[in-house]
């Protein structure tokens, strides 16, 4: 199958577990590791890459939405799922079938919860999402308490967890995320008080594992970190991690233009040199490669840079190879990865493209097929 495909993402799971490692080193075997595999694992595969961090010692895994945690379990994964987002009181049937750990946040879906936990005689395990500081989603700081003494009084519901989200980790300057963390430790003392102690403490997402300790609590949430891109674009990791995806096309047609030939819709590029050597790569913006990188972004043939020269379009790209001896139909293209001693980190890309690391592989769409290697070997391949 690996000869039919246009433009492909290979998914290193090594690096993965890798990562998983790595993060398992840094915070010790006392904290257990949710690995957030949301939003198709950024990009990489939801349901590969949750095996593959449940296999290097991940504990957990965290999705944002119900349908992405029914996906996992539906290919038999059975490790708690949290869902971080917010879940309507519909769902909760969906939550119990699927034996979910949901964040509650509103009592109109923890008394539907409850109704439907005892229907089916079991008891759901929940987390309270505090909001510390982002005034995004969950309950704030004042409202904890009174939401605890209503839920406590709901049968079939488990508080199994408590949590935040933190701004700003990924700062060099940690004032406000060290703010964030004084809040939620008062909840968590208002909370002892009451009697409620949760067996599940976590509030650091990638950046606040690696730069705040005190972060950690029992239990961390890498996401980014976890499939190698850095989570901050001030500092640099503080431990190694390795970058799992690569994504590839072909050379599927070489072109010999003189000078003045306009290249791609609107015309934005016209050669200069009396003859320039293009090539045509079927990847674009329907891939998920963005368009902004027009004119701006290159990719790697024969282990040397080739610049987009033109629009990005829907399917295709077109790319200067008169500095590439020997270029020939079907070569490997890279787009983002490394090919030999060459390499366009999503990093790279992201700063073209005026976005985060994470937009760059997240937004790479399903006609992308992904091909999971590990020891070096095709394991898998995801494709529509």
């Amino acid at each position: 199958m690996l000869d039919t495909l246009l433009t492909w993402a290979e998914i290193d799971l090594d690096a993965i577990a890798f990562n998983v490692r790595a993060f398992r080193r840094h915070v010790g075997d006392n904290v257990e590791i949710f690995a957030v595999v949301k939003a198709n694992g950024y990009g990489h595969g939801t349901i590969a890459v949750g095996r593959a961090a449940l296999d290097a010692g991940a504990a957990r895994l965290a999705v944002h939405r119900t349908l992405e945690a029914v996906q996992l379990r539906r290919a038999a994964i059975e490790a708690p799922i949290l869902i971080m987002g917010y879940t309507p009181a519909a769902d909760a049937e969906t939550v119990v079938t699927w034996r979910l750990t949901p964040a509650l946040t509103t009592l109109e879906f923890a008394r539907a919860l409850s109704a439907k936990a005892v229907a089916a005689g079991v008891t759901v395990p929940v987390h309270l999402q505090i909001d510390t500081g982002m005034n995004r989603f969950g309950l704030y700081p004042s409202e904890v308490i009174p939401f605890i003494e209503a839920v406590r009084a709901l049968p079939g519901i488990l508080l199994d967890g408590i949590f935040t989200h933190m701004a700003t980790a990924d700062w060099q300057d940690q004032t406000h995320a060290r703010q964030q963390l004084a809040v939620f430790q008062d909840v968590l003392t208002a909370c002892h008080q009451i009697g409620v102690d949760f067996p599940l403490v976590h509030a650091a997402n990638s950046a606040a594992a690696m730069s705040l300790p005190e972060s950690h609590f029992n239990a961390i949430r890498p996401g980014i970190a976890l499939y190698g891109l850095n989570p901050s674009d001030q500092w640099q990791p503080v431990f190694d991690i390795k970058p799992a995806l690569t994504l590839k096309s072909r050379v599927c047609r070489l072109s010999q233009l003189p000078a003045g030939a306009a290249i791609s819709y609107s015309r934005t590029f016209i050669t200069q040199k009396p003859q320039t050597t293009v090539a045509l790569v079927p990847a674009g913006y329907g891939d998920g490669y963005h368009r902004i990188l027009s004119n701006q972004g290159s990719v790697l043939i024969h282990g040397q840079r080739a610049a987009i020269l033109g629009r990005v379009c829907m399917d295709q790209i077109v790319v200067d190879v008169s500095h590439i001896h020997d270029v020939k139909i079907e070569d490997e293209v890279v787009l983002i990865g490394r090919q030999g001693q060459a390499w366009i980190p999503a990093e790279e890309i992201a700063q073209k493209a005026q976005t985060i690391n994470y937009e760059v592989t997240t937004a790479l769409l399903p006609r992308v097929v992904r091909l999971y290697r590990q020891g070096g070997e095709i394991v898998s391949i995801d494709s529509l």
